[in-house]
């Protein structure tokens, strides 16, 4: 008995929508295997795993504040993919955003109006440049974009961590963080008592609106022609160079977004620690979430309930922390399996 993978003459939209439901029934099962494995009961530490994130208010809203980093790299990547454009690097456009707000956000010259206004914009920038940098490596010389964007990753936290560790060492506390920035520069707190910050609201109000320029602009028809089909592009009159760069442009900065968010509405200063790998949960998200902008929030909602439980089980229950870690890798492999079903059948032969 064999057997063969068969190309699907057609997918039904039935099996599409199900395959994020399937990812994340597999995660589930997969990773119960390695809590009963600490000695825990699966059911027990799901449980607490689940529950803590959204018991109480506070609690609740430290999942929404999880959760707005890895919706905004997300959305990156989801765009970026839709073109075609492999973005790995949304982790250092995050960082580079985060830079340029800690940047803006502790100039004293400028006036307390503007603050939160231009870190907003120059985390945007920052982002944009930093992707830009790749897109036009591959368009006008075909450099891969999967490695460059990835190894500019690394460049990006290096410099970061040059920068606080040399001229922006606070002098202050002495240790390798960037000084505060002004208070002025702060994002507002919309819920008294909790860390609900603007650039919480911002992450859920850009997936609407990433969503209405891919599907409702010209601009987004481009990135899915040039991502479907780019020679039927080409053929079309698209200028597939332009459409990367624009779309490494806008993933670049949604992921200095993330950064920008970071910054003024959680640690207020750039530090090692400032992205536990947003970026790099961001490909999950985006993949868990089919590209679509809309997927993007509740699975971004679903791994920081993850991230967030995950403290909570392991004080419960015994089992390593780090267990959020592994779902975030095993949610992303059952997703590609997933996704590979709806491409190919499999037939037995005898």
């Amino acid at each position: 008995m064999r057997f063969r993978l068969e190309t699907r003459p057609y997918t039904p939209t039935w099996l599409k929508l199900s395959l994020p439901f399937f990812a994340i029934l597999a995660t589930l099962i997969i990773c119960g295997g390695l809590v009963a494995l600490a000695g825990a009961g699966v059911l027990d530490a799901y449980t607490k795993l689940l529950l803590s994130a959204v018991s109480s208010k506070f609690n609740f809203v430290e999942t929404l504040v999880k959760a707005a980093p890895i919706a905004f790299t997300g959305l990156a990547v989801a765009v970026a993919f839709r073109a075609k454009f492999w973005n790995i690097g949304a982790e250092g456009q995050l960082l580079a955003g985060a830079m340029a707000a800690a940047f803006i956000g502790g100039r004293g010259a400028l006036p307390s109006w503007s603050l939160v206004p231009l870190m907003l914009v120059s985390g945007m920038a920052a982002g944009a440049v930093w992707a830009l940098i790749p897109a036009l490596l591959k368009t006008r010389y075909r450099v891969d974009d999967v490695v460059t964007t990835l190894l500019l990753n690394f460049i990006m936290f290096y410099l970061m961590m040059a920068l606080v560790d040399g001229p922006w060492k606070d002098p202050l506390s002495g240790y390798p963080d960037s000084p505060d920035i002004r208070l002025d520069a702060e994002f507002p707190i919309l819920l008294g008592g909790t860390r609900l910050h603007l650039g919480v609201i911002l992450a859920f109000a850009a997936a609407p609106l990433v969503w209405f320029l891919m599907q409702r602009t010209t601009l987004g028809f481009n990135i899915r022609a040039v991502g479907e089909n780019a020679t039927a592009a080409r053929y079309a009159g698209i200028r597939i160079p332009l459409v990367i760069v624009a779309t490494a442009a806008l993933s670049g900065a949604l992921a200095g977004l993330a950064g920008v968010g970071e910054v003024g509405g959680i640690h207020f200063q750039v530090m090692a620690g400032l992205s536990p790998g947003y970026g790099y949960t961001g490909i999950v998200i985006a993949t868990l979430a089919l590209l679509n902008p809309i997927g993007v929030l509740p699975a971004a909602f679903f791994f920081a309930v993850i991230i967030t439980g995950a403290e909570s089980m392991s004080r419960a229950t015994g089992v390593p922390v780090f267990l959020a870690d592994v779902f975030q890798g095993v949610a992303l492999i059952s997703m590609l399996i997933a996704i590979l079903f709806t491409q190919y059948r499999v037939r037995v032969q005898r």
